[in-house]
């Protein structure tokens, strides 16, 4: 066995892993606070990455200017996704959150496929032939990129919700909401700011993947189902162990990838799911806690 073929492939699954971890730990976030399953999660990943492409290639933008708009723009869009509807769903049942998000997913979907087609897209510039050397190991430039941005991403909102008043707040309210409402907190405006920090996150993880992989407004379908089983694994809720589940399956992928059939590669994160289900229902990280 070649080692710098593995630690190729671990290279590459370490981004992977990382762009996962941006989608799952907002899902999480999202979950934590607020209790609400937001299947259309998948679908602002999509946006972004379709925003990205039509910045940097309609408009010309660079990539870092592309990566910062599209993030400020998925935070707005979460803004307006709370004040228009997850805000009302809270305390509403379980039930509805499910049916009403999964209805704007089909929405979303449905219309960016009527607006730009099922055709794939792919984002052309410099930096797509770049590629850097780091002890033997070639990875592009795009790829270094989304690695950094993830990891900046993870640290920033750990540091976020540990080492803030408005990171304990949101833990709080995760945690007990009346009991945060009678101390002070709010609980409508920590849950606003965990849906735009939640959506940001997602919209970033679109931005960053756009140079890598192709673009079309179905990819966020069966990404949002594999974040799903990335945060039951981790545990409902709780954001560090989100990212690590994610980091973790986004090396396991790449390398079965390497070596085995790459049909088996989709089934792994679900059949993760259904044995942690089966031996740990509270999943790895999972302790009552969330957030």
């Amino acid at each position: 066995m070649d080692l710098s073929f593995v630690l190729q492939l671990l290279l590459g699954g370490l981004v992977v892993g990382v762009i996962y971890a941006l989608v799952a730990m907002g899902l999480s976030l999202i979950f934590g606070v607020l209790e609400i399953v937001n299947f259309a999660h998948g679908e602002f990943y999509m946006l972004g990455a379709m925003a990205a492409f039509f910045l940097s290639s309609g408009v010309g933008l660079g990539y870092w200017p592309t990566i910062l708009l599209v993030t400020l723009g998925a935070a707005c869009v979460g803004y307006v996704l709370y004040e228009a509807l997850l805000g009302s769903l809270q305390g509403e049942g379980f039930e509805r959150s499910i049916l009403l998000t999964l209805g704007l997913s089909m929405v979303l979907q449905n219309g960016a496929v009527y607006l730009f087609t099922t055709t794939p897209r792919m984002i052309s510039n410099s930096l797509s032939y770049s590629n850097v050397t780091i002890g033997g190991l070639r990875i592009s430039e795009p790829r270094l990129y989304a690695l950094g941005l993830g990891l900046a991403a993870f640290t920033a909102l750990f540091l976020v919700l540990h080492r803030t008043r408005i990171g304990k707040a949101m833990r709080g309210v995760s945690q007990n909401r009346d009991a945060a409402l009678m101390v002070g907190i709010d609980p409508r405006a920590v849950a606003r700011l965990a849906v735009v920090i939640g959506i940001g996150l997602s919209g970033l993880a679109g931005a960053a993947l756009a140079p890598v992989y192709a673009v079309h407004p179905v990819m966020g379908f069966a990404f949002v189902f594999k974040a799903f089983a990335i945060i039951i694994i981790g545990g409902l809720g709780n954001v560090s162990g989100a990212a690590i589940t994610a980091i973790g399956l986004g090396l396991v992928e790449s390398l079965i990838g390497g070596f085995l059939p790459l049909v088996m590669v989709d089934a792994l994160a679900f059949i993760g799911m259904i044995v942690i289900l089966l031996f740990k229902p509270h999943g790895l990280f999972g302790r009552g806690v969330r957030v």
